[in-house]
């Protein structure tokens, strides 16, 4: 039997070599046979939180949330309906059930505003994860403010000022009558203007595209730029009253009004008509 430099037999060493790798794959097999995941969080649990509030004329609503979309749709009635499901996912569903009473919803009501947002639980969830799906119905010419984190906002049909801000998620916007605070990190931005008052159109993001359709005789002062982009003022009629280039442009539509002021780092620009639709 030959000897290795070390004094160890060849043959030794390559038996516990094969060993070794006998050993590794029957870990793994054994890993396998046992479902061993992951990220994969199989369990699920879930309820629905609503509520129903009085909100005087031209009173304020917020909405916060951290993980889970936010969809408010504007109505004619006075009432602000609320309506939240709540998710949790862990490893099974017991551990979901015993995360979901944690997932708190706080409330501040007053007449003039109403306050509504997902707490952060405290500590770490280490194998677990929750989300909130806020669906809400507003009155049109409410003041609305929509924040979240992980999550996109969508809204539709309103006519008081609105903003809508999220840091990784789109912010949709259809049906508009009002100003828009449309901004988001991670994300596109797309809004439709059903006609375009007096208050202020800006709509910002840093990584994503941003598409705002206007009326063809909506009256406004234009103001975009982009850094890594293109834009596109093809769908419009622009007079041109300041700067005309890939990526920047300032102009009026049918001889200025409304300051419109679009913002994007990573992304295109469209603006387009409505009539083009």
């Amino acid at each position: 039997m030959s000897r290795s430099t070390f004094g160890v037999p060849t043959r030794r060493r390559r038996e516990g070599g094969a060993l070794g790798v006998v050993f590794v794959l029957g870990v793994a097999a054994a890993l396998a046979a046992c479902d061993v995941s992951f990220g994969h969080l199989t369990g699920r649990a879930t309820d629905e939180w609503t509520r129903s509030y009085q909100l005087s004329p031209g009173g304020e609503i917020q909405i916060g949330n951290t993980n889970g979309k936010i969809e408010v749709e504007g109505v004619d009635q006075a009432t602000v309906e609320v309506r939240a499901e709540r998710i949790a996912r862990a490893a099974t569903d017991e551990g979901a059930r015993e995360l979901l009473p944690k997932i708190v919803i706080r409330e501040d009501v007053k007449p003039d505003r109403i306050v509504v947002e997902t707490e952060r639980i405290a500590g770490f969830t280490i194998g677990a994860s929750f989300e909130v799906r806020y669906h809400v119905r507003a009155p049109k010419a409410a003041l609305v403010r929509a924040t979240n984190t992980n999550g996109a906002v969508s809204v539709s049909g309103m006519s008081g000022r609105m903003a809508a801000h999220t840091t990784n998620g789109a912010v949709v916007a259809k049906d508009l009558t009002g100003g828009i605070d449309a901004q988001t990190t991670n994300g596109s931005v797309s809004v439709e203007l059903a006609s375009l008052g007096s208050d202020k159109v800006q709509l910002r993001t840093v990584n994503g595209a941003l598409t705002l359709t206007l009326p063809a005789t909506a009256k406004a002062d234009l103001s975009a730029s982009c850094t890594n982009g293109s834009i596109d003022v093809s769908g419009i009629k622009l007079a041109v009253s300041g700067e005309l280039s890939r990526r920047r442009v300032e102009g009026k539509l049918n001889g200025g009004g409304t300051p419109i002021d679009l913002r994007t780092t990573n992304g295109g620009i469209r603006v387009r008509s409505r009539v083009a639709e």
